[in-house]
């Protein structure tokens, strides 16, 4: 009897497991197989460039659990940087990435002060034996922290639970850079056309003057294997007209950015299924 009740579980168990599906995109551990496990940062970011984001302010659409947010805050040193995602159980995942970063970068701290103060005490020992010993090699202990360690990663990064294409609120400030990463496919299936171009439209309102938007949007073959996630999904893949190779154009030309530019070229080291362009546009 116990061992059928257990196997009895398990069936429950799968087929909850089976019956779970992501219908914006909104994927457990994204980042996880995107990235993998041998890479110590997003291959995206080797090609990011630091005056989009240094002393900037930032949004990041779709953030998802939140990885590349934290990363790019701490890479390029942002004034401040949102995520924004659909999905409240992802924000709740941003959270505690963001903790367990503030936890490490903390630990790595008493590691490094431990470390020069070992040196400190080496040199002061050496010195007392008579052997000249400079004192700047208390100061040549390698440090990963930049100079956004001097402020707290809590005031620079935050994540809000938003629907960004269906969102009333007026937005409350603009942004420099808006980051918008391999989210338009799930806004086009959800929202169609329309959606799109209201994604599109509410990017360049919330930009400053000159700034910036970097888009990485899916190729339209990856569309066809998401089609069916939802009803709605499924009506709205048969009904679009705009193919994402339009839409640098309808950018330009309808929405009012001034220049883009590919920078796909520079890009390496993403896993198979996630070679997709990244455009950058200004307005």
């Amino acid at each position: 009897m116990e061992t059928e009740a257990k196997n009895q579980n398990q069936e429950k168990q799968h087929k909850k497991k089976r019956k779970e599906i992501f219908p914006y995109g909104n994927y457990k551990n994204y980042y996880g197989y995107r990235v993998g496990q041998d890479l110590d940062e997003d291959p995206r970011l080797k090609v990011f460039r630091k005056e989009w984001f240094e002393d900037k302010d930032c949004l990041d659409i779709g953030c998802n659990n939140g990885l590349i947010t934290i990363q790019i805050a701490k890479k390029f040193c942002c004034r401040s940087i949102l995520g924004v995602d659909i999905d409240s159980d992802r924000v709740q995942d941003a959270y505690w990435n963001l903790r367990k970063t503030v936890r490490l970068k903390s630990a790595g701290k008493a590691s490094v002060n431990a470390s020069k103060l070992k040196v400190a005490q080496h040199s002061y020992n050496a010195s007392k034996d008579g052997v000249t010993t400079s004192i700047e090699e208390t100061q040549e202990i390698p440090s990963e922290f930049s100079s956004l360690e001097k402020r707290d990663l809590f005031e620079v990064v935050s994540f809000r639970r938003e629907n960004f294409v269906q969102s009333r609120q007026q937005p409350d400030k603009h942004y420099d850079t808006i980051l918008c990463l391999s989210v338009t496919k799930w806004i086009h299936l959800n929202w169609g056309d329309d959606g799109l171009l209201t994604l599109f439209s509410k990017m360049w309102k919330q930009l400053k003057p000159g700034g910036i938007l970097v888009l990485e949007p899916q190729p339209w073959k990856s569309y066809e294997s998401n089609r069916l996630v939802s009803e709605t999904t499924s009506v709205n893949y048969r009904n679009i007209e705009f193919r994402p190779g339009e839409f640098q154009d309808i950018l330009l030309d309808k929405i009012g950015f001034r220049t883009v530019e590919d920078i796909t070229s520079g890009l390496s080291g993403s896993k198979t299924g996630f070679n997709r362009p990244i455009l950058v546009f200004q307005k």
